[in-house]
């Protein structure tokens, strides 16, 4: 499936998108910054409708059952990490969800699992780290790390780090503001004099606010596959290949059922997804992916290539912070 993709560095497709109703749509939003509206060099303005690192959760979201934290049936024997975490909170997290992957301080942290990941990779503190084994342990702990990334700085000295290996954003081109505004009413009492007993927050009357939306003359979907990156772990041809085939099928699913960003950031595909280069590879549809995942996940749980069982289950203990006191008044 993956013969055009032999010695290509990169993978880079495009998807057309547009409004699912209407022109105008709400770019993503930055504190102290607002929507990132900007100038090409001749003169045209673009617009980040949707960063590298919001894509990267949409993207990892695509193969959790609900929101997590485990992984959909469909990837039933794909490897991570679950914390049960008891004491000040009970709960379940992953290595799918945390924001950190496996250097989650609820994973990280557990010594027992901390001494396998370090006897698998071989990693010791001031010594060179050999970066195919630390790919395998990865993959045999969980694969999607390799997908998207992650940064050990809570294991020993912190030089373990991979990059993520799918990348996408969303910009816009040709962008002019949409204003317009509406008002939050209180029929009781626009003065928002009248209020709860225990709760003073200025938060009543009628509040009228401002609304920036904006128009595009074309909003574009990038996505870009290293795969150098993922030549360069070394890995037997099915692990290889289902890195490439699950970071695909991510995409596909994305497309197909994750383009709704927000309230007012609705979109759907304007064309079928377009394969920039190597210009000779077709991308497959998302069954024909889905089950090529499934084909490489037999394949590596037979050649041992995975954890027995998938599923790492690990105990957590945490407890809770306590604020500060307040200093005593002089």
């Amino acid at each position: 499936m993956f013969e055009q993709l032999k010695d290509v560095p990169r993978l880079l497709l495009e998807q057309e998108i547009h409004p699912i109703q209407g022109d105008r749509f709400q770019p993503t939003g930055f504190a102290d910054l607002g929507a990132a509206d900007y100038k090409r060099h001749d003169g045209k303005r673009m617009l980040l409708v949707e960063s590298a690192q919001s894509v990267a959760n949409r993207l990892e979201k695509t193969c959790l059952a609900g929101d997590g934290p485990r992984l959909h049936p469909d990837f039933e024997g794909l490897p991570y990490v679950v914390a049960k975490l008891s004491g000040a909170a009970e709960a379940e997290t992953s290595s799918l969800v945390e924001a950190h992957r496996i250097n989650s301080p609820f994973i990280i942290s557990n010594k027992e699992f901390q001494d396998q990941f370090l006897k698998r990779s071989g990693y010791e503190s001031g010594k060179p780290i050999a970066w195919n084994k630390v790919a395998q342990t990865f993959l045999y702990f969980d694969p999607n790390a390799l997908i998207h990334g992650v940064f050990m700085a809570n294991l020993k000295d912190g030089r373990v780090r991979v990059p993520r290996a799918i990348t996408g954003f969303i910009e816009a081109s040709d962008v002019m503001e949409a204003v317009s505004g509406g008002v939050k009413n209180n029929a009781l009492d626009p003065s928002g004099k009248i209020r709860a007993k225990d709760y003073d927050k200025d938060v009543y009357g009628n509040v009228p606010y401002q609304r920036v939306e904006y128009t595009a003359g074309r909003i574009t979907a990038y996505f870009n596959l290293d795969l150098a990156l993922i030549t360069g772990y070394e890995l037997p041809e099915p692990a290889r290949e289902l890195l490439i085939s699950l970071s695909l099928l991510k995409v596909r699913r994305f497309i197909s059922s994750g383009l709704r960003l927000r309230t007012a950031c609705d979109f759907t595909p304007a064309k079928e997804i377009e394969v920039k280069a190597p210009s000779a590879f077709t991308l497959p549809e998302e069954p024909v992916l889905l089950n090529k995942v499934q084909t490489c996940i037999a394949a590596c749980k037979k050649d041992g290539l995975f954890a027995s069982p998938a599923v790492t289950v690990i105990e957590t203990e945490v407890v809770r912070k306590e604020d500060p006191a307040p200093a005593k008044a002089r």
